[in-house]
């Protein structure tokens, strides 16, 4: 079936759903002229948009981070509902945007779009990956106003640490921090298998955005018996992990096969991350 032009649907704090080809950005909108807002991209299957509550979750916790009013719950989910019942496309990418405004109300938007070309090779064939310093310690206290655990906007640096990596023949990035602790990548959260059974990733007191589809791995690896891990990753562990995965909503589990030039050794536990990656999205409201 064709895909239909993308829906965009707007939404007021009051919950109102607004004609889709009412203009909703101004030119002096704080969301474009300062990046002052906060975002979510989660993956529509099957006419659903997957861990819809983790996201909407995130996404009040990054609105009261920045000053943003709280959240209209059902509001956002009505918008949601009317989004995804525009789509005929099958998968999808579903973005929600929320900003300061540019007049007395803030900007509320949810649009639906095609996923990307580069997502199924991502998934099918893993990705070449760089390691790029971030410039701030991998630990350490956070400020309460800090960006670090906040999905925001202001996106240049990860715009622009991706185009470093494209540079340099890649198609991805693991940011580390100044003291060699992994990070995150530039829109993804990273997972190594430190040995066979065992998934690790960063830890929450690290300086990076909560990962929703991490989140939803290890509930379904924990339930089948895997030990999983939140805890210091250095850069030095990516080379001799059983595997090395970016995890992002909407790609899901990109396998890392190439780091900084040099051929990853073999993921024997690859298929099964990947379907368990699968089974937690799927599962979840």
């Amino acid at each position: 079936m064709t895909p239909r032009t993308p829906a965009v649907v707007v939404v007021d704090l009051a919950g109102g759903v607004l004609d889709p080809h009412t203009p909703v950005l101004r030119a002096d909108d704080p969301l474009i002229a300062r990046g002052d807002g906060v975002f979510e991209t989660l993956l529509v299957r099957d006419g659903r948009a997957c861990l819809q509550n983790a996201h909407l979750a995130r996404l009040a916790a990054s609105a009261a981070t920045i000053g943003l009013p709280p959240l209209d719950d059902a509001g956002w989910r009505a918008a949601i509902a009317t989004a995804l019942a525009q789509w005929s496309g099958g998968e999808a990418v579903l973005r929600l945007l929320y900003g300061r405004g540019g007049g007395e109300s803030p900007t509320a938007v949810v649009s639906v779009s095609a996923v990307p070309q580069r997502v199924a090779a991502a998934r099918r064939d893993g990705v070449a990956a760089v390691t790029l310093d971030r410039g701030l310690p991998g630990l350490g206290p956070v400020t309460p106003w800090s960006l670090a655990g906040v999905k925001s906007m202001s996106y240049a640096v990860f715009a622009a640490a991706q185009r470093e990596a494209e540079r340099l023949g890649a198609s991805d990035v693991v940011l580390v921090g100044s003291d060699g602790r992994v990070l995150e990548g530039a829109r993804s959260s990273v997972v190594v298998a430190p040995e066979p059974g065992v998934l690790r990733t960063p830890a929450r007191s690290a300086p990076i955005l909560p990962g929703t589809t991490v989140d939803a791995l290890f509930d379904v690896a924990a339930r089948r018996g895997w030990r999983c891990e939140r805890a210091a990753i250095q850069v030095t562990d990516l080379g001799v992990a059983q595997g090395l995965w970016l995890l992002s909503s909407v790609t899901l589990a990109a396998r890392v096969h190439t780091l900084d030039g040099v051929a990853l050794p073999d993921a024997p536990m690859a298929a099964e991350v990947a379907e368990l990656v699968d089974l937690g999205v799927g599962e979840q409201p």
